[in-house]
């Protein structure tokens, strides 16, 4: 038998690669939903930014600048951008955000949303419009329609390299990701599950949009699952859809809050004489909540809210509930169906705002003192008799603060003897220290006993 040596070649026609090795022959088919929408796929590369920013942390004793590199998904022909919050927060110094073009504009954080890792900037859109620069504008897909399998990209700068495409499957698109460290110790991921795909995401990925084979975006990539391969995740376009808009209009995402930690009932449901899939357990009960104030209590079952019946068996079913609840008006009435023993009860419920219980921070560098205001959230869990005072965060070696006897995690709760309200105080106290240098009595808190600490000059 003859055989002919071809030489090597490649050529494209009628939408296949034709790769000619020697005598071998290979013919593979291109992705041609993706070729079909290239024109789509184009202006959404050139939609994705990279985000610098410098920002101040409060840790040690002192304030200090950090930077930090992600990316970003204009979304809006006036400018908005769409990243991450762990990209960007209201400590932020500096925003510089790098277009397709290359060239570099200012940005400003418009909104921050910590519970879904979501932050709203705006583009500087006088300089944009003084420098002639242009760009264009990703519009969203629908995350729903997702389907476990189907193909997706993921852009953005990682590593600050710019725009980078990465191809991957959507491994699942309803994902509990219970392991989140959160975000400079604020709680995230609550309220949504998440899309899973293998896609690569690295860091520097952060905030750019996962998108579908038209461009559309699906997602904002968010994290990856460290010590393992191909496990990215990204917030759903549906989660996205609704904070951008809220962000957009007021700068936060308010939402109600009744202090449950619920659990799932999962290989518990005869230990509570329950059907499968009815009700969802509660863990616990914040102390001084509203919950608690309603008379609610850890191993009650709620069997429905406002007569929605409610199905907590698995995991990924808790964060819609948590959504639901936390998505009533403020100060709503809910109506609560619970199976306690073998006695069902109707109590009612008021929400509150729900708060972070991470404060405001703020460093007093000459006492060598970084301290966070104490919330509402942070005083119940530690059942403090209010929210008034400031925790200490860190304090500087060899510092009055740190040869006072401060310590991380210490509440300071009066100055001289004084209430100390909160924060704004503080700083006033701190002004006038060095026009009366008189050493500073503080009383602080830790693990419900009290103690007393001198503050010399």
């Amino acid at each position: 038998m003859l055989v002919k040596m071809l030489p090597p070649s490649i050529m494209l026609k009628k939408g296949k690669l034709i790769v000619g090795l020697g005598f071998l022959v290979i013919s593979l088919s291109l992705d041609s939903s993706f070729a079909r929408a290239g024109s789509s796929f184009d202006r959404l590369l050139q939609a994705v930014v990279r985000i610098d920013v410098r920002e101040t942390t409060f840790a040690g004793g002192s304030a200090r600048l950090v930077s930090g590199v992600g990316s970003g998904v204009i979304m809006s022909r006036d400018g908005l951008v769409m990243t991450n919050a762990h990209v960007v927060s209201p400590q932020a110094v500096d925003i510089w955000v790098t277009l397709a073009s290359l060239e570099r504009v200012r940005a400003e954080l418009l909104g921050w949303d910590h519970w879904t890792d979501l932050a709203l900037l705006r583009l500087d859109m006088r300089d944009i419009e003084e420098r002639k620069l242009g760009f264009s504008v990703a519009r969203f897909g629908r995350s729903d329609s997702l389907k476990p399998g189907q193909t997706v990209y993921a852009v953005g700068t990682p590593h600050g390299l710019s725009r980078t495409v990465t191809k991957g499957i959507i491994s699942n698109k309803e994902r509990y990701y219970h392991d989140l460290s959160g975000i400079r110790g604020y709680e995230t991921g609550f309220f949504n599950t998440w899309l899973q795909t293998d896609a690569a995401i690295n860091p520097g990925n952060s905030g750019g949009p996962l998108v579908d084979s038209a461009g559309r975006v699906v997602g904002i990539n968010t994290r990856t699952y460290l010590g393992a391969d191909n496990l990215g995740f990204a917030i759903p376009e549906k989660t996205a859809r609704q904070v951008m808009e809220a962000l957009e209009e007021q700068g936060e995402v308010e939402r109600s809050y009744i202090g449950l930690s619920p659990g799932f009932l999962q290989d518990m449901e005869g230990f509570y004489s329950l059907e499968a899939n009815q009700g969802m357990l509660i863990n616990s009960v914040d102390p001084g909540s509203p919950a608690a104030l309603a008379g609610i209590r850890a191993s009650d079952i709620v069997l429905s809210i406002d007569g929605r019946k409610l199905d907590g068996r698995f995991p990924e079913q808790i964060p819609p509930i948590r959504n639901l609840i936390a998505s009533y008006p403020i100060g709503s009435t809910l109506t609560f169906e619970l199976k306690r023993g073998d006695s069902t009860l109707s109590l009612s419920v008021e929400t509150e705002r729900l708060e972070s219980r991470v404060g405001e921070e703020w460093a007093f560098e000459k006492w060598g003192l970084t301290v966070r205001e104490v919330s509402r959230t942070f005083a119940r869990e530690l059942q403090l008799e209010s929210d008034d005072g400031v925790v200490v965060i860190g304090t500087q070696s060899a510092f009055p603060a740190e040869k006072a006897g401060l310590r991380r995690g210490d509440v300071i709760s009066k100055v001289n003897q004084s209430e100390l309200v909160g924060l704004e105080e503080l700083k006033e106290i701190y002004e006038n220290f060095d026009s009366n240098p008189d050493a500073l009595l503080m009383e602080t808190q830790r693990n419900r006993t009290v103690s007393y600490k001198v503050i010399k000059p």
